[in-house]
């Protein structure tokens, strides 16, 4: 048994118990120095017909002796080999290598062992399990911890096809070998300390395969115990649990990113929202929310530029942080800002190393310019995060749109824009071809749910034709107001007004003119406005619409238009909706046309309530007039 104690690496414990263990083993075992055999255990003996004394390997192995010392010689020491014998007796034979020898393992064929009327049940038994260990779907490893660094003595055909190496390569080997650089230290010491402590352990750890690449291991490894309770192995278990780790590190990572772009944008938007609501002028809204979006981690820069027709460029009108790549960018460039422009989409680009993201600003189809943003990282933008600035940038314009619609009424630099239309959609165009009549504009009324009502003048139809004209016009509602012999006053309300459209969108519109199936519209527009892009939304909007001409002027003192909003200001809706009725339908003429009874049934309210309304009408508008505070 020296031999024997020898190949396994030095002390195995108690040479008389491991010689007892092999004599119970159904397979013949044998071990061979400088060739000869120096032990065989009973099924060895009797396969080769050996006694007690020392045999030369070659005399009582035979033919199986020059397969074998070939393969022993070319077994390095510490190791083992498989070899395919093909024989009748053995299909083959597992060697062993010790530094003063080698243990052979003889392995009987099933068939003939049944054949033989030999004992099958043991043999079976014993190849039903090696044969299970070759082919289980994960890797499996057996170490020996009474040799030196408790090196791998086992390994099967999963373990070498997920790690790449051979059998030849990994036993005799510890199996840390499969660890790296990116090894997780922690899973390594807490395997350690269970193999110390003999108890199982599972842990997950990247290893490292034969060609270099990385794979998530899950390991398992256990102790086995002979009969005394002392531990004589290492089995171990390896799943490729790769795709599943992938997975799982990447939803990981997910969430940390959705939790630190909710973090930071939480208070961004409140920021922007907040500026949005504060600032006085556009100007001063865009030079904080680029410095809000500046000041954010993540972004090292945003600037906000607009689109100037006449150059063919983008100018920047304000800017924070990261200064622009130019104080002006051509529209047709390779800029995210100019793709912006080109398709009301967001545009995205990296170069060198910084990431650009361009977003619209736009409201109701009016176009405000970009919203350009510059992150410190490489990566593109995701759609979480495009989803949150594409929000702000509506917002933005959203605010600008209200900054610019105030201008109407305050600024003195306007443009004037009288546009030709002729499509049906509008309703005036539609109902001057239908009723072969005139209408014309004379005031609007923006009702507490966000509609908008316009009064026309209608010669040329009665009340009844231009009714029967409107019936015919989906989405409008048409209500007679005052019924004279030549001229009636109607009022349009639509989800499509063209009056309330355009007041959203910064534009006051000064007359509308329709007769044959044709509209002429004057509009106000300030002149700091982007008037193109408004122009261009209202040729969208109704086909056929023609530029007649653009006149640019200077408003000096308060208008009739400035003195009516400022009455009408002063005025609830009830008290500007009576005093305008009376007004056109003639109830201050006298002898009156029509009668309180008649306006307040078209107000919907009663007499007395449409009294009391038109007297506090009239002495707000006494007020305003003497200058009455």
């Amino acid at each position: 048994m020296n031999d024997v104690d020898a190949e396994r690496g030095g002390d195995v414990g108690d040479p008389a118990a491991a010689a007892h263990a092999l004599e119970s083993v159904v397979d013949p075992v044998v071990a061979v120095a400088d060739g000869t055999i120096t032990y065989a255990n009973a099924a060895a003996r009797d396969a080769f017909e050996l006694g007690e004394v020392d045999r030369d390997a070659a005399t009582a192995l035979g033919t199986y002796w020059s397969r074998l010392v070939t393969v022993i010689d070319e077994t390095t020491v510490g190791t083992a080999r498989r070899v395919d014998l093909d024989a009748d007796d053995f299909d083959s034979a597992r060697i062993h290598r010790g530094a003063d020898g080698a243990t052979i393992t003889f392995g009987h064929s099933w068939n003939d062992t049944e054949e033989s009327g030999g004992s099958s049940t043991g043999t079976s038994d014993l190849l039903v399990k090696d044969r299970a260990l070759e082919e289980a779907p994960v890797g499996i490893t057996i170490s020996d911890p009474d040799m030196d660094d408790n090196p791998l003595v086992y390994v099967n055909d999963a373990y070498e096809e997920v790690t790449g190496y051979t059998f030849d390569e990994v036993v005799g080997r510890n199996c840390r070998f499969l660890q790296g650089e990116d090894s997780d230290e922690d899973a390594i010491a807490e395997m350690a300390a269970a193999i110390d402590a003999d108890r199982p352990v599972t842990v997950e750890l990247k290893n490292y395969r034969k060609d270099g690449t990385e794979f998530w291991n899950e390991v398992t490894i256990a102790p086995v115990r002979d009969g005394d309770g002392r531990v004589t192995n290492y089995v171990g278990f390896q799943n490729d649990i790769t795709a599943r780790k992938e997975a799982e590190l990447a939803l990981e990572e997910r969430t940390e990113e959705l939790e630190y772009i909710l973090d930071r944008v939480e208070g961004l938007i409140q920021d922007v929202t907040a500026v949005v609501a504060g600032s006085t002028d556009r100007s001063e809204l865009e030079a904080e929310v680029c410095n809000r979006i500046a000041g954010e981690t993540g972004y090292d820069g945003a600037w906000i530029g607009e689109r100037n027709p006449a150059t063919g460029t983008i100018g920047v009108r304000s800017s924070a942080g990261a200064d622009p790549e130019t104080n002006s960018i051509a529209t047709d460039a390779d800029h995210p800002a100019a793709e912006t422009l080109e398709t009301g989409e967001l545009a995205v680009d990296t170069v060198d190393g910084t990431t650009r993201a361009a977003f619209p600003l736009s409201y109701n189809d009016i176009e405000y310019g970009v919203l350009t943003v510059r992150t410190d990282r490489d990566r593109e933008v995701d759609d979480r995060e495009a989803v949150i600035l594409s929000a702000l940038a509506r917002a933005v314009a959203s605010g600008i749109n209200a900054r610019e619609t105030s201008r109407v009424l305050t600024t003195d630099a306007v443009v004037a824009v009288e546009l030709e239309l002729t499509d049906p959609a509008l309703a005036p165009v539609a109902l001057s071809a239908d009723a072969d009549c005139r209408l014309e504009y004379r005031r609007s009324v923006h009702r507490t749910d966000d509609e908008t009502a316009s009064l026309f003048t209608v010669t040329g139809a009665n009340a009844d034709e231009i009714a029967a004209a409107a019936a015919e016009l989906s989405d409008v509602d048409c209500r007679v107001v005052v019924d004279r012999d030549d001229e009636c006053l109607v009022e349009l309300t639509s989800p499509t007004d063209l009056v309330g459209w355009l007041s959203e969108r910064g534009a006051r519109t000064r007359a509308i003119e329709s007769e044959d199936g044709r509209a002429r519209v004057t509009l106000e527009i300030p002149r700091s406005a982007n008037v193109r892009s408004i122009v261009e939304a209202v040729e969208d909007r109704y086909e056929g619409t023609d530029v007649v001409s653009f006149q640019q002027r200077e408003r000096d003192g308060e208008t009739r238009e400035e003195f009516a909003a400022r009455l009408e200001e002063a005025l609830t809706d009830r008290q500007f909706g009576a005093l305008q009725r009376a007004y056109l339908g003639g109830y201050f003429e006298w002898p009156r046309p029509t009668t309180g009874e008649e306006l307040a049934q078209s107000m919907g309210v009663s007499r007395p309530t449409f009294h009391e309304h038109l007297r506090t009408a009239e002495a707000k508008l006494c007020r305003a007039f003497f200058g009455d505070a």
